[in-house]
């Protein structure tokens, strides 16, 4: 099992509980997920969230649309689309 504590944080969406910071990352070997630590934004919750249930934040100066069906804080510096 690997930590690794990520400095900086990386804004994420995780599915079904909103945009958040990953801050952390579990990888416990190849026949697992990644698990991503994440402090969400709304809630103050922490969750730990397997690989396929995270998303990049959109991020307009990259060129990254907003991930499709996921929920995502309005963000000027962020379109849709």
């Amino acid at each position: 099992m690997a930590f690794q504590q990520l400095d900086p944080t990386i804004p994420v969406i995780v599915l079904d509980k909103g945009p958040g910071f990953a801050f952390a990352v579990i990888d416990y070997g190849q026949e697992h997920n990644l698990i991503w630590v994440t402090a969400i934004d709304e809630t103050g919750e922490i969750w730990c969230a397997p690989n396929p249930q995270v998303r990049l934040q959109g991020n307009w100066t990259m060129g990254r649309a907003r991930p499709a069906g996921a929920a995502n804080r309005s963000d000027a510096c962020t379109p849709t689309g």
